[in-house]
């Protein structure tokens, strides 16, 4: 949080700042501050406590920003810090551009104790329509209507209210339906790294899965 907000000094005339008060000073100081402040070397250990004390996901072009490096430095740290953390209790998870840590799936029990309940479970509909989602995306509702057959909008809500779906953008077609599919919070929940993790689907259930989806048309795309 940026100091000094809402400060006496901020309504001044711009022209008359040969006097500026030491107070007035000291409030812009923070900020200049830490644009200029020497960064430390990119190093994995530099990546761990970012991703630690972040309260969100960080895009990789943010992370680049803030370590003071390239892309591919990013792409590297975050390759060696996924395998050093692949055993403990802290795993890196990504989800396109966007990393961050969350605990160890075998952990979750415990973690459930310790906050006092059990994640709130999964009905059959809501399962159903999540892994349609997973492995289809992006998707817009109707076509997961058409490969389901009934009415999923209950169930699209409840997975978007537990962030395990999100709004990918709107599909270039009539009416600009939404298109949905999973984000970061998905691959936590199922101690998943990114999507090429996810199991690969049993033929009897692939099958008539890829036939639906061939009947509801092809997989919508964002446009752009």
């Amino acid at each position: 949080m940026m100091p000094g907000a809402g400060d006496d000094g901020v309504g001044e005339d711009p022209v008359d700042t040969a006097d500026e008060s030491p107070v007035d000073a000291a409030d812009e100081s923070p900020v200049d501050a830490a644009d200029e402040s020497p960064v430390p070397a990119a190093t994995e250990a530099i990546l761990e406590a970012l991703l630690f004390v972040a309260d969100r996901p960080l895009d990789r072009a943010d992370i680049a920003r803030l370590m003071a490096c390239d892309r591919a430095a990013v792409d590297a740290l975050v390759g060696d810090l996924e395998v050093s953390l692949a055993s403990r209790g802290i795993r890196v998870i990504a989800a396109g551009d966007h990393v961050a840590l969350a605990t160890a799936p075998d952990a979750g029990p415990v973690i459930a104790r310790y906050v006092g309940a059990e994640p709130g479970r999964l009905s059959p509909s809501a399962l159903e329509t999540l892994a349609i989602v997973a492995y289809r995306q992006p998707v817009t509702k109707a076509v997961v209507e058409r490969i389901r057959g009934v009415d999923s909008d209950y169930a699209l809500r409840s997975l978007a209210h537990r962030r395990l779906v999100v709004d990918l953008g709107r599909a270039d077609a009539p009416g600009r339906p939404i298109l949905y599919g999973t984000g970061i919070d998905f691959l936590a929940r199922f101690g998943l790294s990114t999507l090429d993790d996810l199991p690969p689907l049993e033929a009897d259930t692939a099958g008539p899965l890829a036939d639906l989806a061939d009947a509801a048309g092809p997989a919508p795309t964002a446009p752009g």
